[in-house]
């Protein structure tokens, strides 16, 4: 019979196992892939380490050692991901002590980050260049995403009867598994399924688009889709308009930051934005709410300065 509990067991024989029995089917493919890749970090840095060996010195080393070749925040997820697996085996009885305590996250320094959204005025020259034809394209995914901050694979599972044209609202319910075989999937998380309010004149231009299309066909799919496809077709845009180029999921930054700017709340951005809590809104955009901080700091200096 195994023994589920070996102290001698290879570490990473030990966290792919974990892996496989708590993970697998729990989480989405994509994160699913993060834990088997440092799964195979683990084989090329502590090959031989034993679970009973994972002591604080070991770990350090080891989260050094993946911080040669990676930025902070990458580094940092790694942790993340294998302290669940550690303290598992701290609880059942397989370590001493935790090993993670008073970890030192290191790392590269980052890369220059590539602008990631559009100012009101870039994103006004982006639409005028678009080619709004009487077909569904590419510019018109575009325009949708950039005016209701969708996710790309939201808009791609989008059907004719998604849209509420007399309400003025488009649900969102399922996402298109664009980066495996096709076809519906489920949202990100139970906060991604949403309505979200559309302006009329969006609304009259997808009347139109849409009622011929069937009500179960996605509307934006036609064969094989590729990110890369629609990114370069975004960046031909970006360059014809002079403005900064930014990817598809930078449409949903631009969206999001312009109702910030606009003094939306952040509650209201992150149900728009179909969330799992306003904390995941206010990480992502932490840098425009600090902004908008200073300024309601200047506000509220020059009003009591008033007083006096």
């Amino acid at each position: 019979m195994y023994n589920f509990n070996d102290k001698t067991e290879l570490f990473h024989v030990y966290y792919g196992r974990w892996v496989q029995i708590y993970k697998e089917g729990a989480i989405r493919e994509v994160t699913m892939r993060k834990y088997k890749m440092t799964e195979e970090w683990l084989k090329k840095i502590i090959p031989t380490v034993k679970v009973e060996e994972m002591d604080r010195l070991v770990y350090q080393k080891l989260l050094n050692d993946y911080a040669i070749y990676h930025e902070r925040q990458t580094v940092m997820d790694f942790h993340h991901q294998l302290k669940g697996a550690i303290l598992d085996a701290l609880d059942e009885g397989m370590i001493n002590r935790d090993p993670t305590r008073k970890a030192i996250i290191k790392g590269k320094t980052p890369r220059l980050k590539k602008q990631k959204f559009l100012n009101q005025f870039e994103l006004h020259a982006l639409i005028t260049d678009l080619n709004l034809g009487a077909e569904i394209s590419w510019d018109w995914l575009i325009l949708l995403i950039a005016k209701t901050g969708i996710r790309f694979s939201e808009a791609l599972a989008l059907t004719s009867k998604d849209f509420d044209f007399s309400r003025q609202t488009l649900s969102i319910n399922k996402t298109w598994n664009y980066k495996g075989k096709g076809g519906f999937l489920p949202t990100k998380n139970r906060s991604s399924i949403r309505k979200i309010q559309m302006d009329w004149q969006l609304i009259i231009q997808f009347s139109e688009l849409v009622k011929n299309i069937s009500e179960d066909a996605p509307i934006f799919v036609k064969g094989k889709i590729f990110n890369s496809t629609v990114n370069s077709h975004l960046e031909r845009h970006c360059k014809s308009a002079g403005i900064p180029i930014i990817t598809i999921h930078g449409l949903r930054h631009t969206h999001a930051s312009l109702l910030l700017f606009a003094g939306v709340s952040i509650a209201s951005v992150a149900r728009r934005l179909g969330h799992a809590s306003m904390t995941t809104t206010q990480k992502t955009y932490l840098h425009i709410i600090q902004e908008l901080e200073n300024q309601d700091i200047d506000l509220v200096m020059r009003s009591l300065s008033n007083l006096g």
